[in-house]
């Protein structure tokens, strides 16, 4: 019991859970025993404290984010905490049944609150926006409610959603034509400036169909030429929340039909970075294309989203380090969107393009702020990957995002080996002991030879 201590105010959840499950196997006791009555009041307080549990154990993530509290320290200090409540102490090389709690604890909290896996499904709202913007549908709650709710839907897709859709295909036709046009002008300042000119023009009234409004902060730190952009991503349309106060050099694969017009028309006039498919499994072209283009000081500064994926705007997960070989001076860029007018996360797992865009053109409104922040680059003996967790946590703090450090291709692949193999490590290093495993390498090692 005494390793059970630091847990006690969980146990009697997960207790009253496993009631739920297992009392209903014995709920074919005959009535004619003398333990009826009892049998039947204690299920039924079992049953209601069980019922409160799970929904305390399954909304607190959802509603109340912060209820499971997590200690933040490594492994053995954990495990240390626990040895500590053992009348008998144990010395490092020695293995405790107490620890397995540790692991238990862990595993209940990565149920409860799944801090990976909710990254990428909207937002959950503690206020109901009149929209059908999380993960739940519209659940009837009133006539008044529901009468409100019924002429926003009019309002939005009878009214709004029109207006926002025309002044889309016109920002996207005049973008492919613009572009098009300057395309045939001699490489000259006149051709940038024209560019730029069209670029600008194009996005936002692309904002404007959106009904973005944008609050940019701290414009003295705007990314310059011959630089490289970093944002968190959440959305396709961040592209269009950027480039609505500057110019950027898009980076890609290349794509066929309507996409694929718009970006041939676009690297007419601006020398976006476009890849075909075999090149971007060549880390090694992708890379020095990009170097050229940031060598020359002339050009946009490359935007690129190191996430590699969508989240939900509620953490920055980890930056592929790729972005940060490149060389030259980092501007990050921090977004953060306000969900209460309209969720911006594209969730690419359920919505296609098509119904994605539909959704953000029947919204309210795109709330979203914009910090530039100061120029990074790396300093002396920082490895790409400590350059880029450094360059994350700024985005994160500035944004009010939390600082994750797993990899958001955990959306489509699963968690890889290595991390499991490395908790094993980790915890067979406190049982075995350091001196023990260094004593058994070189015998590892004679016997491979």
């Amino acid at each position: 019991l005494s390793a059970i201590l630091p847990y006690v105010d969980t146990v009697p959840q997960l207790v009253g859970v496993y009631f739920t499950l297992y009392i209903q196997s014995f709920s074919y006791i005959p009535h004619s025993t003398g333990f009826s009555i009892i049998f039947n009041v204690l299920y039924l307080k079992i049953s209601d404290y069980a019922t409160n549990s799970v929904i305390y154990l399954c909304c607190s993530s959802l509603l109340f984010p912060g209820l499971i509290q997590r200690e933040g320290g490594s492994m053995e200090q954990e495990m240390g905490e626990l040895r500590r409540y053992r009348t008998q102490s144990i010395s490092r090389g020695e293995f405790a049944l107490s620890d397995s709690f540790y692991f238990y604890r862990k595993g209940l909290e990565s149920i409860v609150d799944d801090q990976v896996t909710q990254r990428f499904s909207s937002e959950e709202l503690v206020s109901w926006n009149l929209l059908t913007r999380t993960n739940h549908n519209f659940h009837y709650i009133s006539l008044r409610l529901t009468v409100i709710w019924g002429l926003g839907v009019i309002i939005r897709y009878c009214v709004l959603f029109p207006l926002r859709i025309t002044l889309a295909i016109i920002g996207i036709s005049w973008l492919v034509i613009g572009t098009t046009l300057v395309g045939f002008l001699p490489n000259r300042r006149v051709k940038n400036w024209l560019s730029e000119l069209v670029h600008l023009m194009c996005y936002r009234i692309c904002a404007r169909g959106l009904s973005a409004t944008i609050q940019y902060h701290n414009k003295n730190n705007k990314p310059q030429k011959g630089g490289i952009c970093v944002a968190n991503h959440t959305s396709p349309i961040d592209i269009v929340i950027l480039a609505n106060d500057g110019c950027y050099a898009m980076v890609g694969q290349s794509h066929s039909g309507l996409m694929g017009v718009i970006q041939r028309s676009m690297v007419r006039s601006c020398p976006h970075v476009w890849f075909e498919r075999s090149e971007m499994r060549d880390r090694h072209a992708v890379t020095s294309r990009l170097r050229a283009h940031v060598a020359a000081k002339r050009n946009l500064p490359i935007l690129i989203f190191p996430e590699g994926t969508c989240i939900n705007n509620t953490s920055v997960m980890m930056f592929k380090k790729g972005s940060f070989e490149i060389g030259g001076t980092i501007y990050p860029v921090a977004i953060k969107y306000d969900p209460r007018f309209g969720d911006a996360f594209w969730n690419s797992a359920k919505y296609n393009m098509v119904s994605y865009l539909l959704r953000m053109m029947t919204s309210w409104a795109i709330v979203v702020n914009v910090w530039y922040l100061p120029p990074m680059t790396r300093q002396e003996g920082e490895d790409a990957t400590k350059f880029a967790n450094r360059v994350k946590s700024a985005i994160a703090h500035q944004g009010g995002l939390l600082d994750m450090a797993w990899d958001g291709s955990l959306k489509r692949d699963k968690v890889k080996e290595e991390f499991k193999e490395h908790q094993q490590k980790m915890y067979s290093s406190m049982v075995v002991g350091k001196k023990a495993r260094n004593s058994q390498e070189p015998h590892t090692e004679s016997s491979k030879s």
